[in-house]
């Protein structure tokens, strides 16, 4: 039985479309324009607008005042066109790391809208798309925006090497980070991945030396370190203050002391987070309404 072309061409259009199916997403062009803020889905390759960020006042982060300015003039002199580094944030739980991030990205924006210049975005990466990072950048370059990539609490398990994606954007990549794209992330470890990964490496390899290396350099692609240090009696006893404060909680500052370092102390912690549970607790057993809380310290 012999076929002709025509006969070809629905079997071809049959295959076209399959292969349509099975092919991964492509990433959906984004209007920049409609937020401040984005969340990547990296399932369907786009940016959702977030109207209105969950972020703390920056004048309520206490207890951070180094690393806050740090970070604030990083990312104010990346806004403006100038030399900065891609910046980890880590160390102790409910420091404010992530706290921090949003409330520079807050604070900048107003500056810089006093220059008259754009906006910069914040976008949102969740720890397991960081593969799709090559996708979101290339969305993010040709974009009159600069961008602030977001990725909160950062780590890779034993098994996970995504961790080298991430190597290849931030820096070794052939195209290199797009010039208006700076990254933030944040973690608990300093180095990312657990200790006993890198041991584990230390002690199999041919050259023990090589391989620890590979593991510690995706931290050397972040210019900026800022340490997270669990906070002292006097800096806890400020934060929960400064909230009581913000908030008009009424209440007797020997009462308010006591109640707090009580807390803290059945919580066996002292941080942002444990500050601002405490001090839901009393403005909840005085019948006073949080109308405008802010997000719990990371």
């Amino acid at each position: 039985m012999t076929h002709t072309i025509d006969d070809l061409g629905p079997v071809l259009a049959r295959i076209a479309e399959a292969l349509e199916r099975i092919a991964p997403p492509r990433a959906a062009s984004a209007d920049f324009d409609a937020a401040d803020a984005f969340v990547w889905h990296a399932d369907v390759k786009r940016l959702e607008p977030v109207p209105r960020v969950s972020r703390v006042d920056m004048g309520l982060l206490k207890g951070i005042d180094g690393t806050r300015d740090q970070l604030l003039d990083n990312t104010l002199r990346f806004a403006r066109g100038l030399p900065a580094n891609n910046a980890l944030l880590w160390g102790a739980r409910g420091m404010g790391k992530s706290s921090l991030v949003k409330a520079s990205h807050a604070e900048v924006n107003t500056e810089i809208g006093r220059e008259g210049k754009l906006p910069i975005k914040l976008v949102e990466i969740h720890r397991e798309d960081i593969e799709t990072l090559p996708a979101l950048m290339a969305l993010m370059r040709p974009a009159p925006f600069r961008f602030v990539v977001f990725c909160d609490d950062l780590s890779f398990d034993a098994d996970d090497t995504s961790y080298k994606s991430l190597k290849a954007v931030l820096e070794g990549g052939i195209e290199g980070r797009p010039e208006n794209v700076i990254f933030y992330a944040t973690s608990n470890r300093r180095h990312l991945l657990p200790r006993d990964m890198m041991e584990n490496e230390r002690s199999t390899a041919i050259n023990p030396g090589e391989a620890v290396e590979e593991k510690v350099s995706l931290s050397d692609r972040f210019g900026l370190w800022l340490g997270f240090h669990k906070c002292s009696q006097d800096e806890y006893l400020s934060m929960v203050e400064g909230y009581v404060a913000h908030f008009g909680v009424k209440i007797d500052a020997d009462t308010l002391r006591r109640e707090a370092l009580e807390w803290s102390t059945t919580r066996g912690a002292r941080s942002g987070r444990t500050a601002w549970q405490y001090v839901q607790d009393v403005a909840g057993r005085l019948g006073v309404s949080l109308s405008d809380p802010p997000a719990v310290p990371r």
